[in-house]
């Protein structure tokens, strides 16, 4: 990490080995040439005015999460690499290469399409729609190889105004509660870039899986449980003043709803003799001294 520097407009932030705007770090590249790593789409995400360098940080750790790695900001307060990377940690190849400019216009002058995104309902004629909706598209432009999708988002005070909408082809509301409907800069920024992610084959990652996988109790396994739980709630006294039958089955529709595999079948069986074995030998009688 290099200490700040002042930067020329559309200029990444990063030292040595940083070549001139829009072209990947070498720790970028050997990133990209992981077979490992999923495809990014050409999507970069501009923040316009941007207050607060928390929020700042707080987008990008939103970016990598998402699979997106562009970040540009139109006139930022001072930007403190080192401090944004204590707070969105893992965030270093980001930061090397975000870009600063002076104008929304030349930070979306490659843009093939601009998407706006506001919290505001205004009745100036807009394109709008719904994250979720627009999130398909948007992956298919970025991914058409033409050039960056641009998501441009407002400063935290205002957000953009009606001229600043008026450079987007299309504007992104998130449907919220419209009593409190802004959100905080990076949250809507996490909100979009989740959609995006969530339309994206990258998002169909399998679920974690035990260990050791244990197949479906059979009928049996069932059986035997419920024998040895009945046995030990006889032993207990646990049927005094209730039905047994009534009772039992309850307890079976119970464990079928769970759908219980071998393992816990067993484990449940287990409890219930350990249980049963424990009171009959204390209330055994004791030989006399």
């Amino acid at each position: 990490m290099t200490d700040h520097k002042e930067i020329e407009p559309g200029a990444g932030l990063g030292g040595g080995g940083v070549g001139p705007a829009g072209e990947p770090t070498r720790e970028e590249a050997d990133h990209n040439a992981s077979e490992a790593a999923p495809p990014r789409p050409d999507i970069v995400v501009v923040l316009h005015q941007p207050q607060d360098l928390v929020n700042i940080a707080a987008t990008a750790r939103a970016m990598l999460n998402m699979g997106l790695n562009r970040l540009r900001l139109v006139n930022p307060p001072e930007l403190d690499p080192y401090r944004i990377e204590g707070i969105a940690h893992g965030s270093a190849e980001l930061i090397e290469r975000i870009q600063v400019f002076s104008t929304l216009r030349d930070a979306v002058a490659d843009a093939v399409h601009v998407v706006g995104t506001t919290a505001r309902r205004r009745t100036a004629r807009f394109v709008w729609q719904h994250p979720r909706e627009a999130a398909p598209e948007l992956l298919e432009l970025a991914t058409a190889g033409a050039g960056p999708v641009a998501l441009v988002f407002g400063p935290e005070d205002r957000g953009l105004t009606n001229e600043e909408l008026d450079t987007c082809d299309r504007i992104l509301t998130v449907p919220t509660d419209p009593r409190h409907s802004s959100l905080n800069l990076a949250q809507a920024v996490l909100l979009i870039t989740y959609e995006l992610w969530l339309a994206s084959p990258a998002s169909q990652q399998p679920l974690p899986v035990p260990k050791r996988a244990s197949p479906p109790a059979t009928a049996e396994d069932h059986a035997l449980l419920f024998e040895d739980v009945q046995r030990t709630l006889e032993t207990i006294e646990f049927f005094k003043t209730r039905n047994p039958d009534v009772l039992m089955r309850t307890l079976r529709a119970l464990a079928r709803r769970a759908r219980l595999d071998v393992r816990e079948a067993h484990l449940l069986r287990a409890i219930a003799i350990e249980a049963r074995k424990y009171v009959e030998r204390m209330t055994r009688p004791r030989d006399k001294e």
